[in-house]
């Protein structure tokens, strides 16, 4: 049985999807973008800022499902220029205390809203 995770503290999604999924005890986050969950805009166009929105808009879909970063078992990011990968890998390892999930980073054309960073995760209990 699925239970849909919604919460008003990140981005409403932007199109046929939800936030989260929760299947038993594993926990599949939707690609977050750093929409800002207030005004529904994109955070500023530097990476740090948009970088922090993606983790903060994570981290309240994982809170509203129970979760934390400690229970990420695999991100997927997705980066518009991979030279921006060194300030991204900064930020990201800032959330992990304990150990850092599997993950693969994969550099696209373009994301919605000409955000320059989207990241998907999957959570376990």
């Amino acid at each position: 049985m699925k239970k849909i995770i919604r919460t008003s503290e990140a981005p409403a999604a932007i199109g046929p999807y939800n936030q989260a999924v929760q299947v038993k005890d594993m926990l599949f986050l939707s690609g977050q973008i750093p929409l800002i969950p207030e005004t529904g805009e994109i955070a500023r166009e530097d990476i740090q800022t948009q970088t922090t929105q993606v983790l903060n808009n994570i981290a309240a879909i994982l809170s509203a499902a129970g979760y934390g970063f400690e229970n990420i078992v695999k991100t997927t990011i997705f980066i518009t220029d991979m030279n921006l990968f060194g300030e991204v890998n900064q930020l990201y390892a800032e959330r992990f205390t304990d150990y850092f999930p599997a993950r693969s980073t994969i550099a696209v054309k373009a994301l919605p809203k000409n955000a320059l960073i989207e990241i998907e995760a999957i959570a376990v209990k």
